[in-house]
């Protein structure tokens, strides 16, 4: 079922009802409603349904995720559009607001997560904050941010440490001031692949194990501390490719270690036979994916593009629901540090054309064009 456009607040007329061009714009063609579906909906609270129910003993309409008392069946009336309701003669809810941005609840939750960095926010609490169940919450921010409310108040404090290290902070004084409780929390937290000292050193005393493999989009080769995956790069020799991983970490310790070869074998599997990576015991459990937070849902969303499928940068910023940041996802896709497994390749520019790919546009051809095959 697809879902309705939002109505912004500026599209409220000053009485709280819509001008007739407004309803016009709101009534789209969708499918039709299956009202035994939609009542299991309502009665599931399911924030993902594409309509809206209104109660004829109250006069008031709802969106199926409502925290309201629920109605009886044979009460209930069932619209694909705000406009359509209106019409009907029903009034918005107080509570679950279906005349704001359907995304509403999930921005309150953010921001709330945002301002209580340093504390633990359990989901009744957000839900509380939105209005929504406990349920409803992880569910809709999963989908919405690609990680957990957790997820995303891990990723946000492993930004804000990171980024403390890089200016020269203690690690001490970086560690508390991103929320950490304690400095095992810190490390834990971050997500770095190595101590924070090492981090803020280019990776100083770490030991990195890596291998290079020849394939048909050049050389490969891959890194991996003792905590996950940290770097995957293509090149056009195999000098080329292991002055790439000494680069990204010039002070850490790298050991040539072919028993990791087995994660480029199923890195290329992924490409040349839509092998799944989460199913194949070679590939390791732990990706160190570091960035920031936004980095990180782009990534996300990245993961999701089927084998063989496109999508521009634009379309990518609408699927995280940021649909102005398209320069923000181009870069977030420069600095992808795992080439293959974070698919960056299948982005193109809105002309459909392969451009800027952080290991050069021919390669990034041939990668799609073996997808395809």
């Amino acid at each position: 079922m697809r879902k309705n456009r939002s109505v912004g607040k500026d599209e409220i007329a000053d009485d709280g009802c819509m001008q007739n061009t407004q309803l016009a714009t709101l009534d789209q063609t969708v499918t039709e409603l299956n009202e035994n579906q939609a009542w299991q909906q309502v009665r599931n609270r399911d924030a993902e349904a594409g309509f809206f129910y209104a109660v004829m003993t109250t006069g008031v309409f709802c969106r199926p995720s409502c925290r309201s008392r629920q109605p009886r069946r044979e009460n209930v009336r069932y619209f694909k559009t705000v406009g359509e309701a209106e019409r009907a003669g029903f009034r918005p809810c107080k509570r679950c607001k279906p005349l704001e941005p359907a995304g509403s609840g999930l921005a309150k939750i953010r921001a709330h997560i945002e301002r209580n960095m340093d504390r633990h926010l359990g989901l009744e609490e957000l839900g509380r904050i939105a209005g929504l169940s406990p349920f409803t919450v992880q569910r809709m921010f999963k989908q919405s941010m690609g990680v957990s409310p957790l997820q995303y108040q891990r990723a946000l404090r492993a930004m804000q440490f990171r980024g403390a290290l890089k200016k020269g902070q203690s690690v001490t004084d970086a560690i508390y001031n991103a929320g950490f409780s304690s400095s095992s929390r810190g490390y834990e937290g971050a997500q770095l692949g190595m101590t924070p000292a090492r981090f803020a050193k280019g990776g100083r005393g770490e030991q990195i194990r890596w291998w290079t493999a020849r394939s048909p989009f050049g050389w490969v080769i891959v890194g991996a501390t003792e905590r996950g995956l940290c770097w995957l790069s293509l090149g056009a020799s195999e000098k080329e490719a292991e002055s790439s991983l000494r680069e990204e970490f010039p002070e850490a310790k790298l050991r040539r270690d072919p028993a990791i070869g087995g994660v480029l074998d199923a890195a290329l599997a992924s490409v040349r036979e839509g092998s799944d990576l989460a199913k194949n015991a070679s590939f390791p459990d732990r990706l160190d994916l570091r960035g920031t937070v936004f980095q990180l849902r782009v990534w996300q969303a990245l993961r999701q593009i089927p084998r063989g499928e496109t999508r521009t940068y634009g379309e990518v910023a609408r699927a995280i629901g940021e649909p102005n940041a398209t320069r923000a996802v181009a870069h977030a896709c420069a600095v992808n540090r795992v080439a293959l497994v974070v698919p960056c390749h299948r982005v193109v520019g809105a002309d459909g054309k392969e451009t800027g790919y952080r290991w050069g546009v021919e390669r990034k051809r041939k990668l799609l064009e073996a997808e395809r095959d």
